[in-house]
């Protein structure tokens, strides 16, 4: 089985619709993807209406978080999308986002970039506008050449120039929710220390104590070394390890399946889960 457990649509941030998405799974050879856009589970029914046969869906959404000042993201799997106390929180994070990107456009205006609000909901189109659509703004008007180049201190990244802070949930209140929906909360790419500052392996502990499942150790943002040391700590904490290609479509290098779960590790998500089940492909839409 080739399993991804990280994806994005046009739900959030990514550049395929949830259909597509699926569809473009099932064309890589995957026999399970998760679909888990930033605080929304908007894309999952147009997800579940094109699922071709042969292709599983993990419904999930991933969380923004903030940990003594560290902003962290927390992948929940398989929880019941409708709990009233995790969709609140989601409705928070997801509301407080266009008020944050009109803020950097501001910023950017202040400091002759030609950026406007029109432009970036434009590209966010349906989408939870996020950082990564003011970067693909940047991108188009050639002052920077790709999106990774925009999150820098001179621009979006977290202290930048330009950065304007959100809502973001602790995550220790993230994993009770989750686990009160049911679901599965796993800390996504630990490690990514070229997004910015990360939280230490002290704090994992303590969210592994406080409940949290799991940590995403192949990730396209880990080296090697990174890698091997997070999957000791799993071992070490009683974590379970996943991995996944993070892929946004066209707006990032990664691809679908280019890290995968094992199998065994899928199944122990699915036997902790009870807020929701994950749905095999039934034909699709056409």
């Amino acid at each position: 089985m080739r399993i991804d457990l990280h994806t994005h649509s046009t739900a959030s941030d990514g550049t395929d619709t949830p259909a597509e998405l699926v569809r473009k799974a099932a064309a890589a050879g995957l026999d399970v993807v998760a679909l888990t856009d930033h605080d929304t589970t908007r894309g999952h029914a147009e997800a579940i209406a094109a699922l071709p046969s042969g292709l599983t869906l993990v419904t999930g959404a991933e969380l923004s978080c903030r940990l003594d000042g560290i902003s962290m993201h927390m992948l929940a799997y398989l929880f019941d999308a409708e709990e009233p106390e995790l969709l609140a929180e989601r409705e928070l994070v997801r509301d407080d986002r266009v008020p944050r990107a009109q803020g950097m456009i501001a910023k950017l205006q202040e400091l002759g970039v030609p950026v406007t609000w029109e432009q970036v909901a434009r590209i966010a189109g349906d989408g939870s506008v996020g950082r990564p659509h003011v970067a693909s703004a940047l991108v188009e008007l050639g002052v920077v050449p790709t999106v990774n180049d925009a999150f820098t201190q001179d621009w979006l990244a977290d202290g930048g120039r330009v950065f304007v802070a959100k809502h973001e949930t602790d995550p220790f209140e993230a994993i009770r929710l989750i686990k009160g929906a049911g679901g599965v909360a796993v800390f996504a790419h630990p490690g990514a220390s070229k997004r910015g500052r990360t939280v230490p392996e002290s704090a994992i502990a303590q969210m592994a104590a406080a409940g949290l499942d799991g940590i995403e150790v192949d990730h396209m943002d880990h080296d090697a070394p990174t890698r091997a040391r997070l999957r000791g700590l799993a071992k070490e904490l009683g974590l379970l390890v996943t991995g996944s290609s993070d892929y946004h479509g066209s707006r990032k290098s990664c691809v679908l399946g280019e890290y995968t779960t094992d199998p065994e590790v899928y199944g122990e998500i699915t036997r902790r889960a009870f807020g929701a089940f994950p749905v095999p492909g039934a034909g699709g839409a056409a």
